[in-house]
């Protein structure tokens, strides 16, 4: 069977990742699934009952890691995947790169400026204030990454153009076999 590719896309909240990735599907001549971390998020149950503090964190973990394993499912059944995430713990990084263990994955760091960033937030009630700023300083603390992409003033359209010819023409050793070391 055929191993599907997998293209992360890493950035703080608002950097445009969810908008890239549909982009970029919509440029590729292949059916492609976009899978945001954020879906993963809003399918899953909040019950009526309080959660204490460290029991949603729990749950949050629990989802962001059924997230992961989906990834690598769906690249493990054959299908082309854009994955859209904020790699701000290193747990989630070094799950990914435990999981995706003999995929193509290339990994894309989206960045874009503080200010904008901050613009963009205030712009959006599902976030809270401040959250992207926070993300901005450790989202790429694993430093390494197969392209990066500024979306402070470029349209994700624009942005995906550049992802797709780094698809058509992917580098010999990637990021995530260089962070597995």
């Amino acid at each position: 069977m055929r191993r599907g590719r997998i293209v992360l896309l890493n950035g703080p909240s608002c950097a445009g990742k969810t908008s890239l990735a549909n982009a970029l599907a919509r440029q590729l001549p292949t059916p492609w699934l976009v899978m945001p971390v954020d879906l993963f998020h809003h399918i899953r149950s909040r019950p009526q009952s309080k959660l204490a503090p460290d029991q949603w964190q729990r749950v949050c973990q629990e989802t962001r890691s059924a997230y992961h394993r989906a990834l690598a499912g769906a690249a493990l059944a054959g299908c082309d995947v854009i994955g859209d995430h904020v790699l701000s713990e290193p747990w989630r990084l070094t799950e990914q790169l435990a999981l995706t263990s003999g995929l193509d994955v290339l990994l894309v760091h989206v960045t874009c400026d503080l200010d904008e960033l901050a613009r963009r937030e205030r712009h959006r009630s599902d976030r809270e204030p401040g959250t992207a700023r926070a993300q901005a300083d450790v989202v790429f603390a694993h430093g390494d990454c197969d392209f990066v992409v500024d979306t402070t003033q470029a349209k994700p359209e624009a942005c995906a153009a550049r992802v797709a010819v780094l698809l058509d023409s992917p580098p010999k050793g990637t990021a995530f076999e260089r962070l597995r070391g």
